[in-house]
């Protein structure tokens, strides 16, 4: 080879690469469409063009008939989503995690300059379609690669990153409104914030070709020599060392033990317990759309300017000002998330969200109105809100859906899970508008139930995975013989391990980060 392989680089810098270079620039670019176009919706010349969504300067019934327009369209986005998340149920394996994301950016960008270069009704529909086909599609795909690559000390810390980047992409999409807002009765004003994402899948879809494939699926699919050299670069020795063999052979135990399946595998239980996994990665993907994210971020405009009375500059500026919530909550969680583990944050999250839901619920009713401290105390719930979210729930549940997958469907039950965010997504972008017209504040308090029922859900239901090889964790499954069990068998498993450590003196530390513990871990042997 005349190129150094990945970069030239290897170990930690290796992995820091394929987060900076592939996954901030895709998950970035997710955040961003989630709020970019609701700040275009009130732009005159976005108006003027697509007169069919202006609800701007128009009353009666044909606002009533352009509301339900603009909400269909804009809601296209998250049904090209489920279709391209589900898209990957069989591409993911038949095609690998590189191709994979490769061609669903470059998806991405044709669909971005479809909806900037619009001047057709018709052309703006298609291109909502197919940007959401292309972004749900490597949504589903990039935290399985991320996974797949990490050592399992720093999984949790290297996938939680989605989140943050999720928060940037709020952010900058946010501000990005808010200065184009003032560029009046010209169609740069909304053509330039849907183009910039082009930047950010050309980014990815350029050097996702020079870095790693998954070695789990290179083994998977027969690519022994060349799940050693990537292997090789993540551990940073020779393709013939004993670890790299060790977790060759350790992989391929796993595979012969759950079989090389059909991905319709993950609808049967059996020993592996696949659909009971399936099942709980979709349900943490629902449940982080369900706590009531999206009406926040989505509607963030709005419930500054006509929930709480503020004007539209001001409006836009504490909107934008709360989308960098996300980032810090994301930084939050990558230094904790490997220490305190998934449960935590998932437990203490959810019942500090019902509580910032049900003080939304009591500062924003009719009579809070003319209430200067309600007011202050509803901006801060909405701020604490953005953050906890991020803590817990935004890249998090990415995260723990790639780790309840096995091997053999892991791409499928990827696919799934994820295809659940965009469903949820989709039913909360159409109900929202509908529930603040009918109930008003009492809206905020059907989330704040249902994050309260969220934490018995987790701790019943979600084992702990923090530390965990992707191998141990099908052995938690394999020891539960119930829904209830895989919490306790997880303990168990800790505990043993935190009793044989004593005895271990001396050896490497691969629970806790030994440099090859990328894929052998200590007591888990094939």
């Amino acid at each position: 080879m005349g190129l150094k392989p990945y970069l030239g680089l290897r170990g930690n810098a290796l992995l820091r690469a394929a987060v900076m270079l592939v996954v901030c620039p895709t998950f970035t670019c997710y955040g961003y469409n989630m709020s970019v176009a609701g700040g275009l919706l009130t732009l005159d010349a976005f108006n003027n063009q697509f007169p069919r969504m202006d609800t701007i300067h128009t009353t009666g019934a044909v606002q009533h008939e352009n509301s339900t327009i603009q909400g269909t369209v804009i809601a296209l986005y998250t049904v090209g989503g489920i279709f391209g998340a589900l898209s990957c149920v069989s591409l993911g394996d038949l095609l690998g995690r590189k191709k994979v994301i490769f061609w669903t950016n470059l998806i991405t960008i044709i669909g971005a300059i479809l909806m900037a270069t619009s001047f057709d009704f018709a052309q703006f529909i298609v291109a909502r379609l197919v940007l959401g086909l292309g972004i749900g599609g490597y949504v589903a795909t990039v935290p399985v690669w991320q996974s797949e690559l990490s050592p399992a000390h720093k999984r949790g810390s290297n996938v939680v990153t989605d989140g943050i980047f999720v928060g940037a992409g709020v952010t900058i999409a946010l501000w990005i409104d808010l200065g184009f807002y003032f560029v009046k009765d010209n169609s740069v004003a909304w053509r330039f914030p849907l183009a910039f994402q082009v930047i950010l899948s050309l980014v990815a879809m350029i050097f996702i070709t020079v870095l790693p494939e998954s070695p789990r699926w290179l083994i998977k699919t027969g690519r022994l020599e060349e799940a050693r050299q990537v292997l090789s670069a993540l551990l940073e020795l020779e393709p013939d060392s004993e670890t790299i063999t060790e977790s060759i052979h350790q992989i391929q135990a796993t595979l012969a033990v759950c079989g090389n399946t059909s991905w319709t595998a993950m609808f049967t239980n059996g020993e592996q317990r696949l659909f009971h996994r399936a099942y709980l990665a979709a349900t943490g993907q629902m449940f982080q759309q369900m706590c009531g994210v999206n009406l926040i971020t989505y509607y963030a405009t709005n419930i500054f300017q006509q929930y709480l009375g503020l004007d539209a500059v001001k409006s836009r500026i504490l909107a934008a000002a709360m989308g960098l919530m996300q980032p810090f909550g994301g930084f939050l969680a990558y230094y904790t998330i490997d220490r305190l583990g998934r449960r935590p944050l998932m437990l203490w999250s959810a019942a500090a969200m019902s509580v910032c839901m049900a003080l939304l619920a009591g500062t924003t009713s009719p009579g809070a109105a003319d209430n200067t401290a309600a007011l202050v105390v509803a901006v801060i719930a909405l701020y604490c809100f953005q953050f906890i979210f991020t803590v817990g729930y935004s890249g998090l549940t990415f995260l723990y859906a790639a780790e309840m997958a096995p091997l053999q469907v892991r791409a499928a039950v990827s696919a799934v899970s994820t295809a659940t965010v965009w469903a949820f997504n989709f039913l909360l972008a159409e109900v929202t508008p509908v529930g603040f017209a009918s109930i008003n504040n009492y809206y905020y308090l059907i989330f704040a139930v249902l994050n309260a029922l969220i934490v018995p859900s987790v701790y019943f239901f979600f084992p702990e995975t923090k530390g965990r090889s992707l191998e141990e964790i099908d052995e938690i499954f394999a020891q539960s013989k119930s829904i209830f069990d895989p919490p306790r068998v997880a303990r168990r498993m800790q505990q043993t391990l935190k009793a044989r450590q004593p005895s271990s003196a001396g050896q490497p530390d691969t629970e806790s980060g030994g440099e090859n513990s990328v894929y052998v871990e200590e007591g888990v042997k094939a």
